[in-house]
Formats: C-alpha cells, structure tokens, sequence
C-alpha cells in the first residue's frame, strides 16, 4: 500500500507503480467520486480504447417491436 501527502493547495501525486499498473498518463481526466468514507478516483477512457470490448457477445434474442 502507498501512502501520499495532501498538499496545501489539495493536490496529491500519484505513485509511479500504480499510474504504470493503471496505464495512467499526464493531463489524463479523471472522474473523482466519495464513496462510503473514501474517495475514489475513475480515469477517463478514450473511445478508441473502448473499441472491441463487446466482442463475442450474444445478440440472438428477440427484440420487442417497439425497440427495433
């Protein structure tokens, strides 16, 4: 587990085994949540790094006729 300071102007860094574990680069968006007394930080994803992550699955079912 890492630990990090909060700095007066409220900015935290990163470690660099979890940004290389997360893929994470600079200037990268983040969605930032509090969540049962934590706070979680989100990254945003690019689309293109979204391609393709459906794959394989199944659309052999039945649509309703008001959903075609």
């Amino acid at each position: 587990m890492n630990t990090v300071i909060l700095s007066p102007k409220f900015q935290v860094v990163i470690p660099l085994t979890v940004r290389r574990a997360m893929g994470l680069r600079a200037g990268q968006k983040m969605q930032v949540v509090e969540y049962e007394g934590r706070i979680e930080l989100i990254p945003d994803r690019d689309i293109a790094e979204l391609r393709g992550f459906l794959k394989g699955i199944n659309t052999d079912f039945e649509r309703e006729e008001d959903r075609v």
